[in-house]
Formats: structure tokens, C-alpha cells, sequence
């Protein structure tokens, strides 16, 4: 069983051929980042226009390096949600239509789902086990039961810590993006320097909340001086004690959802990690001593599988497929699509769209650029 794979949620176009038996036949990812950078965040039009521009041709080079043609695969699937809503119409309408040609099974994919079963694509791991997800958009604490099934133990009152990490870039004018900054950032610097607060550490339950960190390293940073060694020491050691306190709220916060996990399965967990967030090396470190002292068992995706990518969303396809859960082309892009639609509302869970300058997230705008883009 071969199925295609198209990724276009957020700033990546992305193409992949995956096989049943777990071989990555061929996963390409474009990246848009120098198309954002000027505006310090991504723009959902400009990112439409990408996708556009750029997604068959992706199709084709992904077939071409798989060795496959359209004839060999056993279905086409295609990120359906959630994500800024005008690439994720590219990406399903581009997988409907070469489903429908070649008379293939379409599968919406939702993109949480895609990072959730990652683990499954690079370890093989079995159900149940215990997902943190953490990317730009999302901070939860997942059970995952099985394709489909999913018990949430916890999610952001507020911030993601992907966001989190982007607004501090940005607020210490490092760039974008932003995560890998402050972590490059915070590899030389004190993390004991600035005192920032642990939030929800120590209480019940598993949700995350990161707003008043941000609050707290946005006052630290009038305090840095506006340039020379002085200040870009004072980043670093800024950065540096953010990542800790994140780092320090997140094993918390996991450490209560691994006491849940045990009440309910009797078992020895493993613990999945997955979304961009999860490509950070010091929490990576961070999360691998709590496994072991926690004596569970921790998987990490290779960094490729991490940040968005096709081929996750392939192997979602397949999941699927095994189990019969097709969509039909008459399937509507969503820009929200929680994996625990049942579970209650807690707080405000943040969003990247957050990160967009001023006057560039109108539905007015949106529709704009599809109007002009040129065919």
C-alpha cells in the first residue's frame, strides 16, 4: 500500500510517497521562510500564493523520486485542517483533484492527527501512549488510543509554547523564525540570570499556560541594554532562563499527565513528542531524564518528522486507509479541527495567526488573493 502525502497548513509545501510497510520513499518540503521573514510572521496570503505557485511541481518531484506513478498508489491524502484555511484549501483541493482523475480514495487528514501517529512511522510504537504535542499553534497532553481515538488529559489555557517562543524572538528582535533563534540564543547563556515564573507548576491537572511568562521576559527585556557585548550577553542569558522556565512548566505539567496515564492502563507508559516545538534540543534533554525517572519510555521523532511534513500526513493516509476511514470529494477545509471535539472548552488555546502583522488576516484579504493570484 503506497499513498501520497500533501502537507500545506501553515509556511511549507510540502509532497511525500510513504509505503505500509514504514519506508519514506520520498518526502520533499519547501520552505517559505524567506518569504515571511520581512514581516517577522507568516502572512496567510502570501502563503497561498506559495502553495499555489509551487505544489504540483512538488507532486511531481515527489512521484519521480519514489519511482512510482499515479496508477501505483492506493489513495491520495491531503492535510484537511486545521491550519490557515487558504493553503489548507490548496493542498485538499490538489489532493481531490488528482484522486478524482486517477480514481484514487481521498483522506482529510487533520494535521494534529498527522504529528499524533508520527512515532508510529519512525518507532513502530503501539497504542496506547502518551502524546505531548507542542507546535506554534498547539500545547496539549494527549492519550492516543488509536486512529480516531484520542483522550485529551490537557491543553493550553492560553499560549502555545511554539508561539510563546516566536513572540520572545520577536520581542528581542532575533528574527524569524523564531524557536530555533532562542534556542541558538540560549545555548550560551545563564538561565539563572533573569528569575521568570513556572506557570501552573505545582498545581492539579495537566493544562499548559504560557501568556504570563511572555508578560515576564517582555518586562526582563527593558531592562537589557540597547546594544554592545552588554546586550547581546543580557539576550542570551534572557533567552536562556525562558527556555528553562518553559522547560520546567512542560515536565510538570507532563509529569501529572504520566500519573493519569498509569491510573487508567496500568502499564508502563511511553511518551510520544511530537510538533515543531519537539525539534528543541534542550527540552528534547529535558523530557529524557523525566522518562527515565519517571521509568517510562520516551520517543522523539527524527527532527524531519517534527516540524511539518508530508509524509506524516501520507502515513495518517495509511493508517486510515487499513482501516477503511475514506472522505469523499465533497470533504470542507477547516481551519479549526481539534482531535478531542468532545472534550471541554479550557480558556483561550493561542493561535499563529496571532503572530500576523496588522491588516494581513481578513477573510476580505484572503479572498482577494485567490481573486489576483495569476493562473
Amino acid at each position: 500500500m503506497i499513498v501520497l502525502g500533501i502537507e500545506t497548513s501553515c509556511d511549507e509545501t510540502a509532497a511525500a510517497v510513504v509505503s505500509a510497510d514504514r519506508h519514506i520513499r520520498a518526502d520533499l518540503v519547501l520552505s517559505q521562510e524567506d518569504e515571511h521573514r520581512p514581516f517577522g510572521g507568516v502572512v496567510p496570503e502570501v502563503a497561498a500564493r506559495a502553495h499555489l505557485l509551487h505544489l504540483d511541481g512538488l507532486v511531481a518531484r515527489a512521484m519521480q523520486a519514489a519511482g512510482v506513478a499515479f496508477a501505483d498508489l492506493a489513495g491520495v491524502a491531503a492535510t484537511g485542517g486545521p491550519g490557515l484555511i487558504g493553503g489548507v484549501i490548496v493542498g485538499v483541493m490538489t489532493g481531490k483533484a488528482i484522486a478524482a482523475v486517477h480514481g484514487l480514495p481521498f483522506l482529510a487528514i487533520n494535521h494534529l492527527e498527522g504529528h499524533a501517529l508520527s512515532a508510529r512511522l519512525s518507532d513502530g510504537v503501539a497504542f496506547p501512549y502518551l502524546l505531548l504535542l507542542v507546535s506554534g499553534g498547539h500545547c496539549q497532553l494527549l492519550v492516543v488510543e488509536g486512529v480516531a481515538r484520542y483522550r485529551r488529559l490537557g491543553t493550553t489555557m492560553d499560549d502555545a509554547l511554539g508561539e510563546a517562543f516566536d513572540k520572545v524572538a520577536k520581542m528581542l528582535g532575533l528574527g524569524y523564525p523564531g524557536g530555533p533563534a532562542v534556542e541558538r540564543a540560549a545555548l550560551c547563556g545563564d538561565p539563572r540570570r533573569f528569575a521568570l515564573p513556572r506557570p501552573m507548576l505545582g498545581r492539579p491537572g495537566c493544562h499548559f499556560s504560557f501568556s504570563g511568562l511572555k508578560t515576564a521576559v517582555r518586562q526582563a527585556a527593558e531592562g537589557i541594554p540597547p546594544e554592545g557585548e552588554a546586550r547581546a550577553g543580557a539576550v542570551a542569558d534572557l533567552c536562556a532562563s525562558f527556555q528553562a522556565a518553559a522547560a520546567e512548566s512542560l515536565i510538570d505539567r507532563t509529569r501529572h499527565a504520566l500519573t493519569a496515564f498509569r491510573s487508567l492502563y496500568q502499564e508502563t507508559p511511553t511518551v510520544v513528542v511530537a510538533g515543531g516545538v519537539a525539534a528543541n534540543g534542550y527540552l528534547r534533554e529535558r523530557l529524557t531524564a523525566l522518562a527515565k525517572a519517571e521509568h517510562a519510555r520516551l520517543v522523539a521523532p527524527p527532527l524531519s518528522l517534527c516540524t511539518d511534513n508530508a509524509a506524516m500526513i501520507a502515513w495518517a493516509g495509511i493508517e486510515r486507509l487499513q482501516l477503511g476511514l475514506t472522505d469523499g470529494l465533497d470533504f470542507a477545509p477547516r481551519p479549526r479541527w481539534p482531535l478531542d471535539p468532545g472534550a471541554p472548552p479550557v480558556g483561550y488555546a493561542g493561535s499563529r495567526l496571532k503572530l500576523l502583522p496588522v491588516g494581513h488576516s481578513s477573510a476580505s484579504r484572503l479572498l482577494r488573493s485567490f481573486l489576483f493570484i495569476p493562473i
